[in-house]
């Protein structure tokens, strides 16, 4: 990471050369214009930068970080790619145009972001029939307070601490200036108010996990009295099946894998049965169950441990019958449904204890994530 940087123009010119090209050889949509009521902030940004130097207002969980809407500067900090590749496509662009707000949007600041192995797959371009234009600021998940709200918003005002994944779907057009920035924009309905009791950082790694978590035990036909078995249960997205499959849905047994290390994490969040997949073959156990989640792609031994009837959910790799594979819609209003649960304490976020990574950290904690090992979820904190 180092080396990337030192080698990096990013350091020797305060103010570099954006990745993004200027509104005359660009799309509106890509370069969009900061509004009127910002002029007096733009003119103050560019009053800071004839001095020779870039100044970006960073994130906070302070009151101060709830600025009216003409204190957004017109140009933020993200991390941006502009072809499709391995961690070393990204860069930290110090000149990208803040994006406009639609009437049903809000403006976010954003404090905290997190980062989803969808991501990892989006910049290698396996996505990219249906991506968003190049270049792309990515990331999904954010934590962070609202700064500008549209004409059309109802439930949120400036100063609201929110959190939220911010593309309605993960895959069909996901939004070309995504959560690794100081600013996103992003649809009321796909945003809640945070959950009181946890920080920006602990917030913004839970969106994406905990709506497939949900989404993928409703469509399992999951309810109490119901057992299932987690497979990757120490994951992002597994840490949360094990608590909502408990906490929210009743389930009568829970069951999940993970290595040795781990095991302890699995009984801390709920499991019953933690089962060590470096010592023992699950598929092998005598043990049936209602519902299988596959969270790691083993979707062809899944199936031999779910009871006549049941259901295998598979989030990678290959499916075996009866499991079954879905792409998560992003919700504000699953969000808000669990957020008594975590305020409460019988859910929690898991954040990787490597994290947060700070905003200059981007490739590394990419690198990190793309590993497989990591506990839980990467978390990038503060932003910048």
């Amino acid at each position: 990471m180092q080396a990337f940087l030192s080698s990096s123009s990013i350091l020797a010119n305060p103010c570099p050369r954006s990745l993004f090209p200027r509104p005359s050889t660009q799309s509106q949509l890509l370069l969009s214009s900061v509004s009127g009521a910002r002029t007096n902030a733009a003119a103050a940004a560019s009053a800071r930068r004839s001095s020779g130097r870039c100044v970006a207002t960073p994130a906070s969980s302070s009151p101060a970080v709830a600025a009216v809407a003409t204190d957004v500067p017109a140009k933020m900090k993200a991390w941006a790619y502009d072809e499709y590749g391995d961690t070393g496509v990204l860069k930290l662009d110090e000149a990208v145009s803040v994006p406009a707000v639609g009437d049903d949007q809000v403006l976010v600041r954003v404090a905290a972001a997190a980062l989803n192995p969808v991501d990892s797959k989006r910049r290698m371009g396996k996505f990219k029939a249906t991506d968003s234009p190049l270049p792309t600021v990515p990331g999904y998940d954010m934590a962070g307070v609202v700064v500008k709200v549209g004409s059309q918003v109802k439930s949120l005002k400036e100063g609201d601490e929110v959190y939220g994944h911010i593309s309605e779907k993960v895959l069909e057009g996901p939004k070309q200036f995504g959560s690794l920035a100081e600013y996103t924009a992003v649809e009321e309905k796909l945003v809640a108010l945070k959950p009181k009791n946890i920080d920006f950082a602990q917030a913004a790694g839970l969106p994406l996990a905990i709506e497939t978590a949900h989404e993928g035990l409703e469509r399992a036909g999951f309810s109490a009295g119901k057992s299932i078995l987690v497979l990757g249960g120490a994951g992002g997205v597994g840490s949360l099946i094990i608590q909502l499959a408990k906490q929210v849905f009743g389930a009568s047994k829970v069951a999940a894998t993970a290595s040795s290390p781990k095991l302890e994490l699995l009984k801390s969040l709920g499991a019953d049965v933690a089962i060590d997949y470096t010592k023992e073959n699950f598929e092998d156990m005598p043990e049936k169950y209602d519902v299988v989640f596959d969270a790691v792609g083993q979707g062809d031994k899944a199936v031999k441990v779910v009871k006549e009837g049941g259901s295998v959910v598979v989030l990678t790799g290959a499916v075996t019958p009866p499991g079954f594979r879905f792409v998560v819609t992003s919700d504000g209003s699953v969000l808000a449904k669990l957020n008594p649960y975590l305020e409460s304490g019988k859910v929690k976020p898991v954040v990787d204890p490597k994290g947060p990574f700070s905003f200059p950290q981007v490739v590394e904690a990419f690198s990190y994530l793309e590993t497989g090992r990591a506990t839980g979820k990467v978390v990038i904190s503060p932003i910048p």
